[in-house]
């Protein structure tokens, strides 16, 4: 049996006070003394290991770290704006994570370019626990030194992303990464959200996938900016092709964007590589002409505005939930609709009224 005074033995904690004592011995301060300064300095260095604490703070939902998270944000925000943002989704089993390292590993070695990849894991809707494996997926390009890998829990929050997925973008942009690559849940559901705070939007599909497990694509293709069909080698690569060609063909039939970018097909392969280097020209070829022609700036302050009113609507939903005036009868207006003692509408406007009546 081991022993508590063993070496072998692991006391609570061991793990965050080594990580403290390797981070002292780097002159890093544990993140609970650290400043809004010292974690701007530091993340303005690019110091990867603080940008993950800075990201930490954003993500939680206790007030003095969100106090904290605001704080940095405020003070890195005159250097963020300046990357490239992509958005990758499809369904799973597309190939998502591959084609992410294998590009990524393009902009490193080819470009010599720093890339940040945000990658949402599915929560569990039971146990709200999440895999968060894109490391182990993406070990090749977890190991770059110019490459950060963040897995984040989508916790429930629509569009496939995580809640704080935009000012984890910011901050990463101000660690100096010129390109941030968000990969969504793929899951079927909307990713509007995505599309939403991203520059560019590539669907990943797959050759003979059936339509059955691509019935999301659709409305996902109408706001692709470029779709990919992925695994083109081997034997499924005439397959993969004639899917490029009918994709192509299926892209022709949606309305033409405000921005004058019309969307294309292509295919590409993260085994061999074949196609990589072309996805990230297209992408440049996308950014030149919605910088070109005004587009580009547009569509970023679109994005800030839009970004502003979900977090008032976020900020808003948290404030009515926690209000004693409806906090005490939420329980009982909630089992009443359940019921069916009253309608939903009128749970609803009990509920507003009572939200508003605590405001005074």
């Amino acid at each position: 049996m081991e022993k508590k005074d063993s070496a072998l033995h692991v006391r609570p904690g061991g793990s965050r006070v080594r990580s403290e004592l390797e981070g002292a011995a780097l002159g890093r301060k544990p993140r609970s003394r650290r400043t809004a300064k010292e974690y701007t300095d530091r993340i303005l260095q690019g110091d990867r290991i603080v940008l993950a604490q800075a990201i930490t703070l954003a993500e939680s939902t206790r007030p003095d770290d969100e106090a904290m998270a605001l704080e940095i944000l405020d003070a890195c925000l005159p250097y963020t704006g300046k990357s490239t943002r992509v958005g990758v989704t499809g369904i799973p089993g597309a190939g998502k994570s591959s084609i992410i390292e294998v590009l990524g590993m393009h902009l490193i070695r080819d470009r010599g370019e720093k890339v940040a990849v945000l990658a949402i894991d599915p929560s569990s809707q039971l146990s709200g626990g999440s895999i968060l494996g894109d490391k182990t997926r993406m070990a090749t390009l977890a190991a770059q030194e110019m490459a950060f890998i963040r897995p984040s829990p989508s916790r429930g929050s629509l569009g496939g992303v995580a809640r704080r997925t935009r000012e984890t973008m910011l901050l990463c942009e101000a660690a100096g990464f010129q390109n941030i690559i968000v990969e969504t849940v793929g899951v079927g559901q909307s990713e509007t959200a995505v599309r939403s705070m991203v520059d560019f939007f590539l669907l990943l599909m797959l050759a003979g996938a059936g339509d059955e497990l691509q019935g999301m694509k659709r409305g996902v293709m109408e706001m692709a900016d470029l779709v990919a069909i992925n695994k083109a080698d081997g034997a499924n690569k005439t397959r993969a092709q004639q899917a490029r060609i009918e994709t192509q063909n299926a892209l022709h039939f949606f309305p033409p964007a405000p921005t004058g970018w019309v969307p294309r097909a292509v295919t590409c392969s993260a085994m061999t590589g074949e196609g990589i280097s072309g996805l990230w020209q297209i992408m440049l070829e996308h950014s030149a002409l919605l910088r070109g022609n005004g587009w580009f700036d547009r569509v970023r302050r679109s994005q800030m505005r839009q970004w502003m009113y979900e977090i008032i609507e976020h900020t808003l939903l948290i404030d009515f939930r926690t209000r004693p005036t409806v906090r005490d009868h939420l329980a009982e207006i909630e089992r009443d609709v359940i019921e069916g003692r009253t309608t939903s509408f009128r749970g609803a406007r009990q509920l507003l009224g009572l939200y508003r009546r605590g405001n005074f």
